[in-house]
């Protein structure tokens, strides 16, 4: 947004300050996700971005980092109702995993930005503490708890390997994600047969099952 612009918007009228608490969330996102260094954000970058003083934005939320923060808990609210509602109607565990797992590689290869937000940040821990990705903790429990019951004839697993395995396999998705984003120059073999494939590794599942499961989740999406 240009500087002219910035200084030719209107008010709000009042009783409207939700309106810029939204205007100023979306400008935070927006700018997060288009930028290779997010740690470098600014409120003066924010406010410039939606047209008002600076000292606008204090009425809203005391300091960068609660704006960033809340971000983040949107992008994690996006990411796990989407993940939910893919699962909602799943016959049965692998199908749960399957769309899950679907849901999760999808958006997070369509939405890049917002991915690396989540999951690549180098905010500063004075800025942003650990805290902050908590709900990035239940993501993670919901993959593990997904696993396990397509896994859990296997009763010789404890909790703890339990929770491993689901971790590697949110590693791998992480890292198919990440690699795909960063690397389009890459030949890729469709999306779906990746992840056909990582989900097979992680499950010892055939993998015609679940291309199957993957292709009813699409047609869901």
């Amino acid at each position: 947004m240009s500087e002219e612009r910035a200084a030719t918007r209107r008010r709000n009228p009042r009783g409207q300050g939700q309106v810029l608490r939204a205007q100023l969330v979306e400008a935070a996102a927006r700018l997060l996700a288009a930028s290779d260094h997010p740690e470098t954000l600014t409120l003066r970058q924010v406010a410039r971005e939606v047209g008002v003083a600076p000292a606008s934005i204090y009425g809203h939320f005391p300091d960068l980092g609660a704006l960033i923060q809340h971000v983040l808990r949107l992008r994690y609210d996006e990411l796990a109702r989407l993940m939910s509602e893919a699962a909602r109607t799943a016959p049965d565990p692998l199908a749960d995993l399957v769309a899950r797992c679907g849901a999760y590689v999808h958006w997070g290869v369509e939405q890049p930005g917002h991915y690396r937000t989540l999951f690549g940040s180098r905010m500063p821990a004075d800025l942003l503490p650990g805290s902050a990705h908590s709900a990035g903790a239940d993501l993670l429990d919901s993959v593990v708890a997904s696993l396990a019951a397509v896994t859990g004839t296997d009763r010789t697993r404890t909790a703890e390997e339990q929770w491993r395995a689901g971790l590697m396999l949110w590693t791998a998705m992480h890292g198919l994600i990440t690699l795909y984003n960063d690397h389009g120059n890459i030949p890729w073999p469709p999306l779906d047969g990746l992840l056909t494939d990582l989900i097979g590794l992680h499950t010892a599942r055939p993998a015609a099952e679940i291309a199957a499961l993957l292709a009813q989740s699409a047609e869901r999406r």
